[in-house]
């Protein structure tokens, strides 16, 4: 099982030089288990491998192995692992400028990041106010939100993941992240079903209903809903894709009872989906959306986009911000950025995407469709996942994928689902490679 195509990583095949988790990964579990929370990270006699190196589609861990990442780590490596480009624009910065007083004195470069991603909204006229982490812009989102209608209350959806920070957290549905904190979260949220492509008329229409409830008559609480926010396509979830016409139909009732609608696009969004922003794909009409993950190419960025009429509704700084941070506008992520919104604009990243996730999602179908129950495989864009049905099944197939040398991680509400969210620059080999790997996983 040593297949490789040689060369520097990026667009090699899966190399094991030992059974992974090697020595060295077992070694470095043995010293994480003595520092690290005991929640964060799980260890087991399988599980994890331990990165020492990542370019292109490829990943080289501590004990020399070579991967194919799925994962394109957690969905950050859309460009692939250290692009050039990338790494280029945020060395050249480091020369410069490290860190700035992002609200204070700004660095040049943040209002370069802003004003390439002012023109990423779909609006007339943009504000943006950047984070960095995909559960920051969805804070931001949520605080715009109750400034621009002064009701508090939100509506989400079954299977909704926007983070674990208190505020986003409240508004992902997992009760896995949930029950530990319940006393803590905010109990003005309603959960609406999200009806998934393919459903019942009547399930699309029980999901609006749902939602206008909420917005006549209130949240659990009694606080007046003036949010709603949703995934266009819900990734950890298992890549649940909404049923044609309801995003379209949700954008009318949104904005009909006069609340703010928030896209959170931390995993969709800069061509992920097969468009730059996954909304328009679906037909989706926010308010304010929320991007992240791909956006920094591996430095830690996100922003919060919003049309003008909305973002308005913040006070202007009167010398302290109401919402700010430490490293906001960090000026190597921002650098990076602008180097990602680059690729996205003019490299066609998004029909790259689109094109490549056809090919692996065929490639996937051809060789799974023997099985005695072919699994459902879904997709938009380049972010794919294989529902197996049964509970834990996508975890043991990321498990037997690992052996393999392949790197792919579970999905959905019990881990039924195989999700799949590699680079644009997979290679024909790679793609042909991983759909053999997933069959020989399955059986």
């Amino acid at each position: 099982m040593t297949r490789d195509a040689g060369g520097a990583l990026g667009a090699r095949l899966p190399e094991l030089r030992v059974p992974p988790p090697g020595p060295a990964s077992r070694a470095f579990a043995r010293r994480l288990r003595a520092v690290e929370s005991r929640d964060v990270t799980y260890l087991s006699d399988e599980w994890p491998v331990f990165w020492e190196a990542a370019a292109g589609a490829n990943v080289r861990d501590a004990d020399g192995n070579v991967y194919l990442d799925l994962t394109g780590a957690f969905g950050v490596a859309l460009l692939g692992h250290a692009p050039p480009p990338v790494l280029e624009a945020a060395a050249a910065q480091m020369r410069r400028l490290v860190h700035g007083m992002g609200d204070v004195h700004p660095p040049a470069v943040k209002l370069e990041a802003l004003e390439r991603l002012a023109r990423l909204g779909p609006w007339r006229e943009t504000r943006v106010i950047l984070g960095s982490s995909g559960a920051e812009a969805v804070e931001a989102a949520l605080k715009t939100a109750l400034l621009a209608t002064g009701r508090p209350g939100v509506v989400a959806f079954d299977g909704a993941y926007h983070g674990l920070t208190l505020g986003a957290l409240a508004v992902t549905h997992r009760g896995h992240f949930r029950a530990p904190f319940e006393p803590r979260l905010y109990g003005g949220v309603t959960f609406a079903p999200f009806p998934v492509e393919g459903c019942d008329a009547a399930e699309a229409q029980a999901s609006l209903e749902a939602v206008e409830a909420g917005l006549r008559h209130g949240a659990p609480n009694g606080d007046p809903v003036g949010a709603v926010i949703v995934e266009p396509v819900q990734g950890r979830a298992g890549v649940r894709i909404p049923e044609a016409g309801f995003m379209q139909a949700l954008s009318a009732l949104v904005r009909a009872h006069g609340a703010v609608l928030i896209a959170d696009e931390i995993f969709n969004g800069l061509g992920r989906c097969g468009a730059p922003l996954a909304s328009t794909r679906v037909g989706l009409e926010p308010h304010l959306v929320c991007v992240g993950k791909a956006l920094g190419g591996g430095f830690p960025l996100s922003a919060c986009l919003g049309e003008v009429s909305v973002m308005d509704a913040w006070p202007e700084s009167g010398g302290e911000a109401v919402h700010t941070s430490t490293f906001l506008g960090h000026p190597v992520a921002c650098a990076a950025a602008c180097t990602v919104l680059d690729a996205v604009e003019r490299e066609g990243v998004p029909e790259r995407a689109e094109s490549l996730g056809r090919t692996l999602a065929d490639a996937l179908e051809e060789r799974l469709c023997a099985l005695p129950s072919p699994p459902e495989v879904r997709r938009m864009g380049l972010l794919l996942g294989i529902d197996f049905g049964a509970a834990g099944s996508g975890a043991r197939v990321a498990r037997a994928l690992l052996r393999r040398g392949v790197l792919a991680l579970p999905a959905g509400e019990t881990g039924q689902v195989l999700q799949l969210a590699p680079p644009v620059v997979l290679t024909g080999e790679q793609v042909a490679f991983a759909a053999d790997a997933v069959r020989a996983a399955v059986v």
